[in-house]
């Protein structure tokens, strides 16, 4: 397991409530933490469902926590978690933004029983070759951390508490990993929510294109057009929460324990 030195940070706790048979599982992105995704977790909790919303490793602490971490221990927790919702629910679906996106389709390939994916702008198409070029001639400088991509966000006065750096290895192992999921998105077949941000200064729109042309199941593309890449907390907030509540319902029925 990933070693931890600090505390986690205010609002980057995971969430875990219990609620009726149906659940969601809800997955932050890279460098961020269950903050951005919170009042999303909220809402899916209110209509009923029972939510978990894991803290991924390395995240939510310090970045020195995040450096030696890479995709095996992301997709380690996120699968984990999803097992352990599934053992108690009928039905999951399961909602992540960004790198939460790649790794909520990994799920959906390795788990078809997922009842549906409700996907904000996620990574789906990694960067080209180019660009991890000169990832790794920043590497060989002696860079480990680039400037943070944290907190993407249109609305003034709104902040997501990400770190303000990326650890550069660890976004590579995030790149390959997306390259595997990208080769084999014709695999999902359950039900697609693709949520996307007209202008988004993280994740290209390819990637959006991507599920929208080759995914294996139905998909639903919902264009969000005040927001920019942290939508969960930007001016498009309740249309994400909304869209997913709704979603849900349609793909598991109404949840039962509504508080």
């Amino acid at each position: 397991m990933p070693v931890v030195t600090s505390p986690v940070l205010p609002g980057a706790e995971p969430l875990a409530v219990d609620g009726g048979p149906e659940g969601a599982l809800v997955l932050h992105g890279f460098t961020g933490n269950p903050q951005s995704m919170r009042p999303l977790a909220t809402a899916l909790a209110d209509a009923g469902y029972t939510v978990e919303m894991p803290l991924l490793p390395g995240h939510g602490t310090a970045i020195e926590d995040m450096v030696p971490t890479r995709w095996s221990d992301w997709w380690g927790a996120a699968d984990g978690a999803y097992r352990d919702l599934a053992a108690r629910c009928d039905g999951v679906v399961v909602a992540g933004l960004s790198m939460g996106g790649t790794l909520s389709c990994r799920l959906a390939i390795e788990h078809p029983e997922i009842a549906g994916l409700a996907l904000v702008n996620p990574l789906v198409e990694p960067p080209d070759q180019a660009f991890r070029d000169a990832v790794t001639q920043l590497l060989d400088s002696g860079t480990e951390v680039a400037p943070g991509i944290g907190s993407d966000i249109a609305k003034e006065g709104a902040v997501e508490s990400a770190y303000a750096g990326s650890p550069l290895r660890a976004v590579l192992s995030l790149f390959d990993a997306a390259d595997e999921v990208a080769a084999r998105v014709a695999e999902i077949r359950c039900p697609v929510l693709l949520l996307n941000s007209r202008e988004d200064h993280v994740v290209a729109p390819p990637s959006g294109d991507l599920l929208e042309r080759a995914v294996g199941g139905p998909i639903e593309r919902v264009w969000l057009e005040r927001s920019y890449h942290v939508a969960t907390l930007d001016w498009d907030a309740e249309v994400v929460t909304a869209q997913v509540v709704a979603f849900a319902a349609r793909v598991l029925g109404p949840a039962s324990g509504a508080r």
